[in-house]
């Protein structure tokens, strides 16, 4: 590289020497068991040092694949290669008349990156990316091939993965029949008297959003199935112009608004995929707890504003059903998901971040993986109950820890 490669944000400048871009399987495969280090660079839009292989390792991009989804319409699924992005994928889905559960905020992330970090979207009822996945396909250290399947031994752990195990060359998700989504955008939403799983639970996918200069939401982002019956949203009023959940950005960035139906795939994300995503001058980080907990930590957060507001350009809170794997954010609990996009300032963010966390910390929050966080590492294996299981799996197939790098390695703990 003939200059620092960075992540999406470009807080993250990549300390490894050479981007390699393998155009087949078997060259993938020599090139992983050649090498001593490799971590796999999705579509770059994780916030810390997650894929970085350090200077002496491999980073690896999928981007030269082949880009295949092949849907098989009898089984009801897509098999999707590692290096697809959500926009893609959904585009190929919808035109065989199928429809993935939900999708993130973002189209822009790749399928493998985005669920081996825990990715999600929003809705009571809707787990994780990660929990339409099916079977993986990874490529080991000795450059062997590995399958996966649901219902194998160690698959709840070999999804979200943090890229620990192989190089996951291909994923087969669920898929069910093609429906329509309207989305419509509510105004003031007050925290006083807020009872938040009835909101959260009144559309298919519900989206707060607050900039905590004020108690309670400035905008709620409502998303239907038009095959469901829906009760409307009484708590705000419609909005009576398009909107872009940071202040300051053009709404022309977002997907339809004012209830006009459309496929899932242009209304499930936020954002449009051909345009910048949210602000693109940004930080995140993201905490998810358990849901009874919503209201309480909201007024945790409610009751720091001043320390929040002044480097937030918006918060946004959702809600995630419980999944069984591992190393999800919502293992074993249906979750409540805090997501700051914070300004483009580390120095002057960490210590928010710091506080963020230490009035979080009575709800169990465990923070998302691709995002900005200081909690320890110590603190962070006592949240995951199966981490335990997770290291003896990662050992077992990756016994050399090929696929390690310092992030990786501090959360795990010592082999």
């Amino acid at each position: 590289m003939a200059e620092p490669l960075t992540n999406w944000a470009g807080n993250i400048a990549y300390s490894a020497k050479e981007l390699h871009r393998p155009h087949s399987l078997d060259a993938l495969r020599t090139l992983v068991a050649q090498s001593d280090r490799v971590r796999v660079l999705g579509s770059g839009h994780s916030f810390n040092e997650i894929a970085d292989p350090g200077s002496e390792g491999v980073l690896l991009s999928l981007t030269a694949l082949p880009p295949s989804v092949e849907v098989d319409s009898a089984a009801r699924t897509v098999r999707v290669a590692g290096g697809v992005r959500y926009a893609e994928l959904a585009r190929a889905v919808h035109e065989r008349g199928f429809a993935l559960h939900n999708m993130a905020s973002l189209p822009h992330i790749s399928v493998a990156g985005s669920v081996a970090t825990g990715t999600h979207g929003s809705g009571n009822a809707n787990g994780s990316l990660a929990s339409a996945v099916r079977e993986v396909e990874l490529v080991l250290a000795d450059g062997s091939t590995r399958t996966i399947g649901r219902g194998d031994t160690g698959f709840d752990g070999a999804v979200t993965s943090l890229g620990a195990l192989g190089v996951v060359t291909a994923l087969t998700l669920d898929l069910e029949p093609d429906f329509e989504v309207a989305q419509q955008v509510f105004g003031q939403l007050p925290l006083a008297e807020l009872d938040f799983e009835t909101v959260s639970a009144s559309a298919y996918s519900v989206s707060l959003f607050t900039d905590w200069r004020q108690s309670g939401f400035v905008q709620a982002w409502v998303k239907r199935r038009t095959d469901q019956p829906w009760g409307g949203f009484p708590w705000a009023a419609p909005a009576t112009e398009a909107m872009h959940p940071v202040p300051g950005m053009p709404a022309v960035n977002c997907t339809q608004q004012f209830g006009v139906p459309g496929p899932w795939h242009e209304r499930l994300p936020h954002f449009r995929p051909e345009f910048t995503p949210s602000s693109g001058a940004e930080l995140q980080s993201e905490y998810l707890l358990p849901r009874p907990y919503a209201v309480d930590a909201l007024r945790a957060l409610d009751g720091m504003r001043e320390v929040i507001a002044p480097v937030l350009q918006i918060c946004e809170v959702r809600t995630v059903a419980a999944d069984p794997q591992w190393l999800s954010p919502a293992y074993g609990r249906d979750t409540v998901a805090f997501h700051f996009t914070w300004v483009e300032d580390t120095a002057a963010v960490l210590p928010v971040v710091r506080r963020v966390e230490e009035a979080l910390a009575p709800f169990d929050p465990r923070p998302h993986w691709g995002k900005v966080f200081t909690v320890s590492p110590a603190v962070l294996r006592e949240r995951y109950p199966r981490i335990g299981e997770f290291r003896g799996l990662a050992e077992e197939l990756d016994p050399a820890g090929t696929f390690r790098n310092a992030f990786v390695s501090e959360v795990l703990g010592p082999v």
